[in-house]
């Protein structure tokens, strides 16, 4: 296996005093270097710090002149566990930073925009996509350290729901007769209306009878809804199900979903005020239909997503609820092949969540489009800045953007961004 960074920054044991200058879009402290800019991580502007540094990457050693935004982490893994970036963070320098990040990436586009205050909603995360491997000291489950190939073996976390923190050391039971000593396993971990949902994957030992009989037993002690191996389901004693406005939706194995239900609302919240009173909207990359649900309250909807799995289970969700407007599905790959403007101008509104990457094709098709109203969501500003340039110098103008602290203390942010034609 190859060196993780701390293990080659304790090699290189080039330890110095620095200043840290700025916090980055990573999250780590940013301070100048002879060849550019290196980075300490858990650290703040105006600290001094005494730092070991393998090129530009540092580990934090000792803070010698603290910040007075410096307040001690919640969670005894902090420092250690790469899920967590910032809970060494006051809370109104974290909100601030986390606006200012969204802000900086639309002027990076040459968009001068109003940020609003960060939305934080009161909630914690139902999702955590786990690691489990067998070691000397038997089963380890947790998180990777940051830049690392190490792996934190949790006993607590303060972002994740804590149902699944209490089934840690059961989740460890189910994947005791999985992992071998050569590789790692991957475990999701849903909690859902039914009870936990888990999806292993990534196992290298054969799943036999007694192993799978097994697998049902321990699952059923710990009061899990569903496990499968991969999208196999082993066991299932209630369908796993998700709430969205007044429908009940099926979850399918491995199918996206936001990390948190509390961020979902404040996400829902937003669009429809953003959208107000219009008759028909399109959901592009609807997923699960998260959204299209709380629109359909108002308005019909289209929804449109690549996964054929999760708008199979969007159209059984319409099946059974009742009190909602139309609504449509479609099976597209709207990278490959986006909605024209001659098919978007059939729609009053638009809203688009998409991937990481952004929807650069498609949002070139909505600035060519006569629909007054554009809502966007997206997990990446940088992508959602490049998609916003192409709406305004198609003739839209931004209305409001919104970051929501769905992933706390992580660098990352969501956003909802309302566009007028």
């Amino acid at each position: 296996m190859p060196k993780t960074i701390s293990e080659t920054i304790i090699a290189a044991s080039e330890r110095e005093t620095v200043l840290i200058d700025r916090v980055g879009a990573q999250g780590d402290g940013v301070t100048g270097g002879a060849n550019g800019p290196r980075f300490v991580p858990f650290t703040l502007a105006g600290e001094r710090v005494l730092a070991s540094f393998a090129g530009e990457r540092g580990r934090l050693d000792t803070v010698l002149e603290s910040s007075p935004d410096r307040i001690a982490a919640v969670c005894r893994h902090f420092g250690h566990c790469g899920g967590c970036a910032l809970q060494h963070m006051k809370s109104e320098l974290y909100s601030e930073w986390k606006r200012e990040q969204v802000a900086a990436a639309f002027r990076s586009r040459g968009i001068e925009a109003d940020v609003s205050a960060v939305v934080r909603p009161q909630g914690k995360r139902r999702r955590a996509v786990l690691s489990g491997r067998r070691t000397t000291n038997g089963l380890q489950l947790g998180f990777h350290e940051g830049q690392s190939h190490d792996l934190v073996d949790i006993a607590e976390c303060p972002v994740l729901d804590p149902r699944i923190v209490t089934a840690l050391a059961g989740l460890k039971t189910l994947l005791e007769p999985l992992v071998s000593r050569k590789g790692e396993a991957r475990l999701t971990v849903t909690m859902t209306a039914a009870g936990l949902d888990v999806t292993i994957e990534d196992i290298e030992r054969a799943l036999s009878p007694v192993v799978r009989s097994g697998l049902a037993r321990d699952a059923a002690k710990m009061g899990c809804a569903r496990v499968s191996i991969d999208t196999e389901p082993i066991y299932e004693a209630l369908i796993p199900f998700l709430i969205f406005g007044t429908a009940e939706v099926a979850l399918p194995p491995g199918v996206f979903i936001q990390a948190m239900g509390e961020a979902e609302q404040a996400m829902a919240g937003l669009i429809l005020a953003g959208l107000g009173k219009v008759k028909s909207a399109v959901d592009l990359f609807a997923g699960i239909g998260a959204f299209t649900f709380p629109i359909s309250g108002r308005a019909k909807v289209l929804a449109i997503d690549s996964d054929k799995v999760a708008i199979t289970a969007l159209a059984a969700g319409v099946k059974k609820a009742t009190g909602l407007k139309p609504i449509t599905t479609l099976v597209r790959d709207l990278f490959r092949e986006p909605l024209s403007a001659l098919e978007l101008n059939e729609h009053d509104a638009i809203v688009f969540d998409p991937p990481r990457a952004g929807a650069e094709a498609q949002s070139k098709m909505i600035a060519k489009s006569k629909v007054k109203t554009v809502v966007a969501v997206s997990c990446n500003p940088a992508t959602l800045a490049r998609d916003s340039r192409s709406l305004i110098d198609g003739g839209y103008k931004i209305e409001s953007i919104t970051p929501v602290d769905q992933f706390l203390y992580s660098p990352h942010i969501e956003v909802v961004a309302v566009f007028r034609r």
